[in-house]
């Protein structure tokens, strides 16, 4: 493997939105999962505006069969936004304006399902020789909390790969890539005592044999590093090419990889439960829902724990 390329400004970001989403069937049969929306926003949205925040704007997605509506989201709508002008409904539009402006945003097909890994690879070309962030759709990072801002500000003092990692207990780590770490010494705005050093990956590993209750989770900026790594790896748990399988021969080879332990606010929307939980957590904050929204939920709370039964 050739030596690690010195570190870059990061300018792209990559998100994969390849999957059926099986776990939302039977809505995701005419609809992709990243469209399903959150409150009035697709969650595929807060994705890209979370990258533009920091910085991304050359956005690459990932995307598989039937998932042209996608790229019907991102484009312009000359017939809506007409109609829109002539109501003199500039709410309406900006918001529309919104979602195709917030990124220069472009489009791979997939083509065979593959895993995570082999998803990533699909961006060689796009991203060159310069490092790139991976954001998954299923976790949205709340506006307010700059992890991938922290995570950019390491992989420039560090180069190599910089991951996200969320303490999630042994009971849950065998859903999840789980690493080992030791302390780092990262300087500057990256400065915390929230940044490690990987030394081990481990994809979804039984409880007992986790090298630590560190889970990965949707957030990483890579070193170009990566796609030879990931050319290399052969198929894992699943019959997939695990990226945590990649990131684990860039640790051997010598690359550094550094992890960034996550204590913000982390909206799950790729499970049934904690998409709702998401839905109602965003719409209670919002300045326009939330002072008539959060009294009737209150009430509502109330009724059900007066019938016995209360919400998680």
């Amino acid at each position: 493997m050739p030596s690690p390329t010195p570190p870059r400004p990061t300018t792209k970001a990559v998100i994969p939105v390849a999957g059926m989403g099986t776990r939302f069937l039977p809505a995701t049969k005419a609809v992709p999962k990243e469209l399903l929306p959150v409150v009035d926003r697709p969650a595929l949205q807060y994705i890209v505006e979370e990258a533009s925040r920091a910085g991304l704007g050359e956005v690459l997605m990932v995307t598989g069969r039937n998932k042209g509506s996608i790229e019907d989201f991102f484009d312009r709508t000359p017939e809506l936004e007409t109609a829109l002008e002539a109501k003199g409904d500039q709410a309406r539009l900006a918001s529309v304006h919104e979602s195709t402006d917030v990124a220069q945003v472009f489009f791979v097909r997939q083509g065979e399902a593959k895993g995570l890994g082999h998803a990533v690879l699909q961006a060689a070309a796009f991203v060159g020789d310069e490092a790139f962030a991976v954001l998954l759709g299923d976790d949205l990072i709340d506006a307010r909390d700059h992890l991938l801002e922290q995570m950019l500000a390491v992989q420039a003092e560090h180069g190599g790969a910089v991951i996200a990692l969320l303490d999630v207990g042994a009971e849950n780590i065998s859903k999840y890539g789980a690493v080992a770490v030791e302390d780092a010494t990262v300087s500057g705005e990256a400065a915390g005592d929230d940044v490690f050093r990987v030394t081990g990956l481990v994809e979804k590993p039984p409880a007992e044999e986790a090298p630590s209750s560190l889970a990965i989770i949707g957030r990483y900026v890579l070193p170009p590093e990566v796609f030879e790594a990931i050319r290399q790896t052969p198929p894992g748990r699943g019959g997939e090419i695990q990226l945590t399988d990649a990131l684990l021969r860039l640790v051997e080879d010598g690359v550094p990889v550094h992890g960034v332990v996550f204590s913000g606010r982390r909206y799950d929307t790729g499970d049934k439960l904690d998409y709702l939980k998401a839905v109602v957590r965003l719409a209670v904050e919002r300045e326009d829902l939330g002072p008539s929204f959060a009294p009737w939920l209150r009430e509502f709370a109330a009724d059900l724990d007066g019938k016995g039964a209360s919400p998680a």
